[in-house]
């Protein structure tokens, strides 16, 4: 994986000739694969077989505080291109009120490269529909209406370069897929129960993710057996209880009301008019007792196998390994180099020190914003999940969203499951259909009693988490274990 020297160095030359300007800071991301493929069987017919190739450079100059933005596909007008960008910060220069800075930071020379053993590009598309066959004839019952399989692949080869002489390369991969099987309950509505593929946080990231059966195939007999239940169960009635959260629901909490809120630029109000704002402001850093002392997040974590994974961001920052919040306080947030010093300016003290590597674009069409790494909650000391059961009087066990309602600031919300597993004096007795627990944020995280250890432990992958005008799809992963909640509203007030 090599840049054409010929393109290096007219990149090079043109991001001296923008500073030869006065520009404040120039970086440029070329992204020579951008490429994705995604098969869907739909009740065992081939419902789509996409793949997309894109390749272009994307444009960032800083100058007199604002930023200016261009991109190509045409790499015969790359010259073009940096004009474009000069010319769009310059005529917004005129208008700024708050300048931005990048700061000073020393260049290096680095790269990444996802783990994988095998290509999923390179595995011919009739072994991949053959797998997803054979799948889909394991799953198929009578009594199944419908059925889903799915598999998305995912591989960027880009290159990075800034004004400061930093120089990054990397080569990512992603694997995304899902089963989803659907049947009628004895009151004609449809239930459905599905699998996610997940990672441990450890192993490759190719084609072999997806043929290992612990994480993917070996699960279709469980969700079977789990629906045929389901859809003779009774409703969750309404009540307060306890709720513990099996990991493939307790990321999506974890994105929608750790992630997002602690994203800078939503704090500092980038994000009000499309996406939201967040309770959480400058002031709450240091100060928040956001949840229970048993409540520890990271970003990054250390993980290898994780689509939030990637080495290095959009700006060349290393993806860093820190804490967000500690014992339940909030100490740190998702940062980017310009916001952190906006911030900090907003604030009149430093609030943060420096980038925790967390900007990010979709494309190269696009400019980086803040988004999630890997947002984890660590692994505890309460055991495993039947450890976790056996110590609950009064609760449910409740396992994959299917609709959610989050408030603009991301300080209350409102979840419905796929299933739950009614708890009495520490046993797990029968499945309830149609659960829903809701909660406002901050609350709920310092109700938290109970956290699994490091066997209930994996990674839920995220695909396709929106964000920014115009709209920018991006991938990355939360490690979960089993988590547990007290006196939490379940069901619906009838």
């Amino acid at each position: 994986m090599k840049i054409d020297q010929i393109l290096k160095e007219n990149i090079v030359k043109n991001i001296q000739l923008m500073m030869d300007k006065n520009s404040d800071y120039v970086d440029v991301r070329y992204l020579s694969n951008d490429d994705s493929e995604s098969i869907m069987l739909y009740n065992g017919n081939l419902e789509s077989n996409d793949t997309t190739y894109e390749s272009g450079v994307g444009v960032r100059i800083l100058y007199k505080g604002t930023w200016g933005f261009a991109a190509t596909s045409d790499l015969n007008s790359l010259d073009n291109c940096f004009e474009q960008a000069f010319s769009n910060a310059k005529t917004a220069s005129t208008l700024v009120k708050a300048p931005l800075s990048m700061g000073k930071l020393p260049s290096h020379k680095s790269s990444y490269s996802s783990p994988i053993e095998k290509d999923p590009f390179e595995v011919p598309l009739k072994e991949k529909l053959d797998f997803l066959i054979k799948l889909d004839e394991q799953i198929k019952e009578e009594w199944i209406l419908q059925r889903i399989v799915r598999a998305d692949f995912q591989k960027k080869y880009s290159y990075f370069f800034n004004s400061e002489g930093t120089e990054v390369e990397r080569k990512l991969y992603n694997v995304f897929a899902s089963i989803n099987i659907m049947a009628l309950d004895n009151e004609g509505q449809m239930q459905s129960r599905t699998h996610d593929l997940f990672t441990t946080g450890k192993g490759g990231r190719g084609w072999e993710m997806l043929i290992d059966p612990e994480l993917f195939s070996g699960n279709i007999d469980r969700i079977k057996s789990e629906l045929s239940e389901l859809i003779k169960a009774p409703s969750l009635e309404y009540a307060k209880k306890s709720v513990i959260l099996l990991p493939s629901q307790a990321w999506l909490q974890v994105h929608e009301t750790i992630g997002h809120p602690l994203e800078l630029d939503r704090i500092l109000g980038y994000e009000l008019s499309y996406a939201g704002g967040s309770f959480v402001n400058l002031d709450s850093f240091g100060k928040l007792q956001y949840g229970s002392k048993k409540l520890n997040v990271s970003a990054f974590g250390g993980i290898e196998n994780s689509p939030g994974s990637f080495g290095y961001d959009d700006e060349g920052s290393p993806e860093r390994d820190y804490m967000l919040i500690k014992d339940g306080l909030l100490v740190n947030a998702l940062t980017s180099r310009a916001m952190i010093n906006e911030a900090n300016q907003k604030a009149g003290r430093e609030v943060f020190k420096e980038s925790g590597g967390a900007a990010r674009a979709t494309a190269f069409y696009r400019a980086p914003i803040d988004r999630m790494t890997n947002v984890n909650i660590m692994p505890g000391n309460d055991g495993t999940l039947e450890d976790i059961i056996s110590n609950t009087e009064d609760g449910i066990v409740v396992d994959f969203p299917n609709s959610w309602s989050i408030g603009s600031n991301r300080e209350h919300f409102h979840f419905g499951c796929e299933i739950a597993w009614e708890v009495k004096n520490g046993k797990k007795t029968r499945i309830l259909k149609n659960p829903t627990y809701q909660g406002h944020t901050v609350e709920f995280y310092n109700s938290l009693s109970a956290v699994g250890d490091e066997s209930t432990w994996h990674v839920g992958q995220v695909e396709n988490c929106g964000k920014g005008e115009p709209n920018q799809v991006m991938e990355l992963g939360h490690g979960v274990p089993v988590v547990k909640f007290d006196n939490v509203i379940t069901g619906e007030r009838k």
